[in-house]
């Protein structure tokens, strides 16, 4: 071979790291080889387009890079950079070569390779080539150059890697595979999608996805031996959507077969199918307790408009599907009749089927314009041997679901605590309930008393089952910032917490026939985590640990939890995040996160905001729950309803400043805060409050209540909590003094909206008409809409470029790192 040097400038991302940058040198490296590679056989001197074999070809064997490197010894390059090793003693052979590049911002530069022989590099397993513009974001890469060496060449192989870069960046090079938490560690990877135990409680169906880059996905499920965590069958196909006969500790799911639909059962212990059915009606179906029926839930298409001229009946029409309704179907397994029982112009909903198979619950709900609140529910009883309908209330308010106590003599209803007449209500006198607080209720069916079971219990109650095994009732709930979950003994109304190991139960499943709870979570600081739970004997055992892949090599800063008392007295509990490797002598920029909506900003690690996230850029970062989020009693929640900052804004500048005056690592001119949706009317709404805020991100934030109240799809109803009976014509007052945009001449900090141009729940006029004023008004102000995306951000190379956009954002204003946004959004003339 002749001697040859290449030049390959590539394109990197990188960490943090503890040295200055402008010209780099390499001085480690993780070495594999040699590993012997064979020259193919020759069938002819040239290939199909003509051209002749080259010894560089053989560059293109592939080799995995963390195998090849696993166990690799380290090498030394000399003072100048240069590195040499031995070539093969005979034949070709390939070396590997590897090392992590690392930066604390944004920038630009070259990586230069040059030596004797051939050879190609690659970033993070990809094949770079002559890519001749290099940019690095705050992130760890691997680079890895893949070296050919011959037993013909002349030269002593060798080589030398230098990093380039004119810019004011902090980079390192070296074998540390410590990294930052980034945005990909949440969009990729494996993850629970659920959990299903089977009635005896002997099996378990573990439902996985795995997120690829780009935005691919694939789903699978593991049949699992429940006491022991073996895995009996695992498949990504008919597996994914089995789910738990009621009773017979078999599974089912469907398949396309010769005759039609399948409904197909397998016994776990034998693996044993049997066709139930061969020609099963098309639609979703829950299957009878006594397993003699299905009950189906049909939708049926409402009258469409024109598509020029399109008539809106009424405010909630504007919704897809609105007009459509649906109605429940029964299927007999024995006989095959297929029969519609419910008829009409409303929408019918199954909300349960008693134990015994007896009686169907089903509900109607109706929307209603003219008073609070705008539905009203409907609940009936259907026996089903003999088809009569027991009315169990018609158009009561503020009640949301209810499902039959084992014996079938009571309801658990779900609603707020407005509920039958107000009686599970404990807020203050003067208040309005925030009717986004879950509340639980009894209903005994044979006096028509409604008894509350809740009203005494803090956390918000997000769902709840009456267990068949031991009568008791298991609650999911948001406990301040955890979400748990907890027992209630029906008889007697206690209810106690159930001691679990995370901070955030995310999926869990009850056997109806044994004490045996499967459940998953993750906590501030680690992914989800499976476990199984003894009810009896009160004990957690790990069944698997995602999270230990998941953070492989990843620092996360330490989080402490820290409340202060507000000027009325109230203790508002938050936490913040430090940057990994915190130094306390330092001064950190720092970040702060409010809620959206009202609930409140949780422990779980892999959110949309990750607060490790930001903090892993180098941010002190610091999230309260202040007044009007759930999960700290009804009172405490109710401070939500007709506020619209009011008190809240308060809490989040004092809180603000008493955590800088409590801790000195704080620079507390270099302070920035962020909201989505209510907390993006929040983000807004400070600003008109306070200017110790050097930046401040908005993401489909509302800035006018009177615009957004009946724009979006959700407005109105939204409105019907957060402003509960004040609108724009008996109360302008507040619907101006309230709104950011009519204050919009206060604002003046720099200020970037975000927004989903598809937005239907906040339109994206909220951020249009901000945007103009502060135009107007002269002030520093950025608008970026993302195409195409509604009131979350999904896709997923928009959603990387909308989170770059907010980490360009703060770097530019609370570092001095104005790179990265210039980048993304040069500056232009139009």
């Amino acid at each position: 071979m002749k001697k040859r040097t290449y030049l390959i400038p590539v394109l990197l991302f990188a960490a943090l790291t503890l040295q200055a940058a402008t010209n780099i040198k390499v001085m480690q490296y993780k070495y594999a080889g040699p590993i012997v590679v064979n020259k193919p056989f020759m069938v002819d001197t040239v290939n199909v387009n003509g051209k002749p074999f080259e010894a560089k070809n053989l560059l293109k064997s592939t080799l995995p890079f963390d195998r090849a490197l696993s166990s690799p010894e380290i090498l030394q390059a000399d003072t100048a950079g240069s590195v040499s090793f031995l070539a093969s003693q005979k034949g070709y052979a390939l070396h590997l070569f590897s090392f992590f590049l690392n930066s604390d911002r944004y920038v630009k530069g070259t990586l230069e390779v040059t030596g004797n022989g051939a050879f190609d590099v690659y970033v993070n397993n990809k094949s770079v080539g002559s890519t001749s513009e290099l940019v690095m974001e705050p992130r760890r890469y691997e680079i890895v150059i893949k070296y050919l060496t011959a037993e013909t060449d002349t030269c002593k192989p060798s080589f030398k890697t230098i990093f380039k870069s004119k810019e004011d960046a902090v980079v390192t090079a070296s074998l540390n595979p410590e990294k930052r938490y980034t945005l990909n560690n949440i969009m990729e990877g494996q993850d629970f999608r659920g959990i299903g135990v089977s009635p005896n409680g002997k099996y378990a169906l573990v439902k996985y996805v795995n997120r690829f880059p780009e935005g691919k996905s694939e789903s699978y499920t593991q049949l699992m031996d429940a006491s022991t965590g073996r895995i009996l069958l695992q498949d990504n196909g008919f597996l994914t959507n089995a789910r738990w006969m009621p009773e017979s500790n078999l599974f089912y799911y469907t398949r396309k077969g010769l005759q039609g639909k399948e409904l197909v059962t397998v016994d776990p212990a034998t693996m044993k199918e049997n066709i139930l059915v061969n020609d099963l009606p098309d639609g979703h179906f829950i299957v009878a307790p006594n397993e003699a029926s299905l009950f189906f839930t049909i939708e049926e298409q409402g009258p469409k408009e024109g598509n020029e001229l399109i008539r809106v009946l009424e405010p909630r029409d504007r919704l897809p599907g609105f007009r459509d309704r649906s109605f429940i179907w029964r299927y007999d397994l024995h006989t095959g009749l297929y029969e519609q029982l419910t008829f009409g112009y409303q929408s019918t909903y199954i909300n349960d089927i008693s134990a015994d198979s007896r009686y169907l619950l089903f509900s109607v709900n109706d929307n209603v314009y003219t008073s609070l609140p705008h539905g009203r529910n409907s609940l009936y009883r259907m026996d089903l041997q003999t088809m009569a309908i027991d009315t169990i209330w018609e158009k009561k308010p503020y009640v949301n679901q209810a499902a039959f106590s084992p014996d079938g003599k009571q309801l658990l209803v779900a609603g707020s605590g407005d509920a039958f007449e107000g009686i599970g209500l404990n807020i203050k006198e003067g208040q309005l309930s925030n009717d986004y607080d879950g509340q639980l209720f009894l209903y005994n069916l044979a006096n028509h008393k409604a008894t509350p079971l809740t009203k005494e219990f803090n956390p918000n109650v997000i769902d709840a089952v009456w267990n068949r095994y031991d009568g008791q009732i298991y609650i999911q709930a948001e406990d301040q910032d955890f979400q748990r979950l907890f027992s209630c003994n029906p008889a007697n109304g206690k209810i106690k917490q159930i001691a679990l190991t995370e901070d955030i139960i995310t999926g869990y499943s009850l056997a109806d026939n044994a004490p045996v709870l499967f459940f998953y979570g993750q906590s501030v600081s680690n992914a989800n985590r499976l476990y199984a739970y003894d009810l009896k004997g009160g004990k957690s055992r790990l069944v698997y640990d995602l999270s230990s892949d998941k953070l492989k090599d990843i620092a996360l800063g330490e989080v402490h939890d820290w409340n202060f008392t507000s000027t009325d007295g109230t203790t508002i509990q938050g936490r913040y995040y430090l940057p990994p490797h915190f130094d306390p002598g330092k001064k950190y920029p720092m970040i702060v996160y409010y809620y959206g909506g009202t609930s409140p900003t949780n422990r779980m690690l892999e959110m949309r905001y990750s607060m490790h996230m930001y903090a892993a850029l180098g941010y002190v970062v610091y999230t309260l729950n202040p007044s009007g989020t759930t999960g700290f009693g009804q009172e405490f929640a109710a401070r939500h309803v007709n506020a619209w900052g009011i008190k809240t804004a308060d809490e989040i500048i004092q809180g603000t400043k008493e955590f800088c005056k409590q801790h000195a690592f704080v620079n507390e001119k270099k302070i920035g805060c962020i909201g989505a949706s209510y907390g993006g009317f929040m983000t807004q709404y400070l600003q008109t409050k306070t200017t110790i805020f050097a930046a401040a991100v908005s993401h489909a934030g509302i800035s006018a209540l009177s615009s957004y109240w009946g724009e979006g799809y959700w407005g109105f109803g939204y409105c019907s909590v957060a402003n509960k009976g004040t609108y724009p014509w008996n109360n302008p007052e507040f619907f101006t003094k309230q709104s950011p945009l009519f204050n919009a001449d206060k604002i003046n900090t720099p200020l970037l909206l975000l927004h989903g141009n598809a937005d239907t729940n906040v339109p994206v006029g909220e951020s249009i008409q901000m945007f103009a004023a502060l135009k107007l008004l002269g002030k520093t102000v950025e608008f970026v809409q993302v195409d195409g995306e509604n009131h979350g951000i999904v896709g997923y190379s928009k959603r990387i470029g909308w989170q770059n956009t907010i980490f360009a954002w703060f770097a530019k204003w609370l570092k001095d790192e104005p790179e990265w946004w210039a980048a993304m959004y040069p500056e232009r003339k139009l």
